[in-house]
């Protein structure tokens, strides 16, 4: 089997409801998703996504995503798909760095050969441990009490995990927000996560205000140096996130003690053939971890779904979908949805998610 055509389309997704807002870039109304379309010479689709959250947020962003996709797909037609290990090793030749992008390929080359054999990906990658995986909510940063609010919604849904956006604006409220948070839920299964905007300070007044409270604080500062200076001063769970950006990192974050989990992006990593690897890596460790990604629609979220799917459950934390937060679905039929908390392992061959016919568009470049 070989690549015989490659297709990038573009595809606006608007976030229902009101803006989302993190610490991190600010308020988002939509964000900017780059698909890719690879089909074989026996006529198979794979399909693949990479969707990143503005331009600030990660070195990364939608411009960037569909210019390296340029770059490599030249390169790519006439391959021989032997294993998406071997993709990597031709992405890498064409293109250095830009994980983000190669990950969209990367998906693509899951799904197509999941569907040329019959698999899932999830079996791809090692075996599905359940059909069911959780779902956690990411609570916007915003006024205490409606913060609280929400949260106390989401639990009467059936989400057992949540997570508490916190950073870019004065300590007391994010304090504030906690205390209510845990006042209004008792959940047991919280993370404070500042996506990198909190200082050191700050973190300690969040550990001293709050110390009555369980959660794991996730990526509170903008480096592992900064978080490595403070460790010792923080009784609560840390785990990293937006450093994770390949697995020798994580070796480095483990090696040092300074992480007793992590938030993982599928697309941040390159891939799920690189995820798998980090995977392995933390389930030696016993290092618990989310199966995530930072936007997109129901090709990325298929993508989280059949990771998660193979990871042993005391080890998982959940996935975050965007979904809740969009109106409307790539695959009408078989959409990737949140359901009182849980996804369902999709369960057609490849990723189990069969684009609606024309819902893209047409593409903003084709490779032949």
């Amino acid at each position: 089997m070989r690549i015989a055509e490659i297709h990038l389309y573009q595809m606006d997704l608007p976030v229902s409801d009101k803006n989302y807002r993190m610490s991190a870039g600010g308020a988002y109304a939509s964000f900017d998703s780059t698909i890719v379309e690879i089909v074989s010479d026996t006529g198979i689709s794979g399909w693949g996504e990479t969707c990143p959250v503005g331009p600030v947020y990660q070195p990364e962003h939608a411009l960037g995503a569909r210019a390296a996709l340029a770059q490599m797909s030249a390169g790519l037609i006439g391959s021989d798909v032997t294993g998406p290990r071997a993709v990597r090793r031709s992405l890498d030749q064409l293109l250095n760095g830009h994980n983000y992008a190669k990950a969209a390929i990367d998906i693509a080359i899951h799904d197509l050969i999941g569907k040329a054999y019959g698999m899932r990906v999830c079996d791809l990658l090692g075996g599905a441990r359940t059909e069911y995986v959780n779902s956690y909510y990411a609570l916007p940063v915003d006024e205490p009490n409606k913060v609280a609010k929400l949260a106390a919604e989401k639990i009467a849904e059936g989400y057992q995990r949540l997570q508490i956006k916190v950073g870019g604006r004065p300590v007391e409220a994010d304090i504030e927000t906690i205390r209510k948070v845990w006042e209004a839920t008792g959940c047991t299964r919280l993370a404070v996560d500042a996506n990198r905007a909190l200082t050191t300070r700050d973190v300690l007044r969040i550990e001293q205000g709050c110390a009555d409270i369980p959660f794991v604080l996730e990526q509170p500062c903008n480096t592992m140096e900064e978080i490595a200076a403070i460790r010792a001063q923080v009784r609560r769970p840390i785990y990293l996130d937006e450093n994770t950006e390949n697995l020798s990192i994580v070796l480095r974050a483990i090696s040092l003690g300074i992480a007793d989990g992590f938030g993982l992006k599928v697309t941040r990593l390159g891939g799920l053939a690189d995820f798998a690897s980090v995977r392995d890596v933390c389930e030696s460790r016993s290092m618990p971890h989310t199966c995530d990604d930072s936007w997109g629609g129901d090709i990325i979220a298929a993508a989280c779904v059949h990771m998660a799917a193979t990871v042993q459950p005391r080890l998982l934390e959940g996935v975050w979908l965007a979904q809740p937060s969009m109106d409307g679905h790539y695959d009408s039929t078989n959409p990737v949805r949140v359901v009182n908390g849980h996804i369902q392992v999709p369960t057609g061959p490849g990723l189990g998610v069969v684009p609606d016919q024309g819902v893209f568009g047409k593409p903003v470049a084709s490779f032949a």
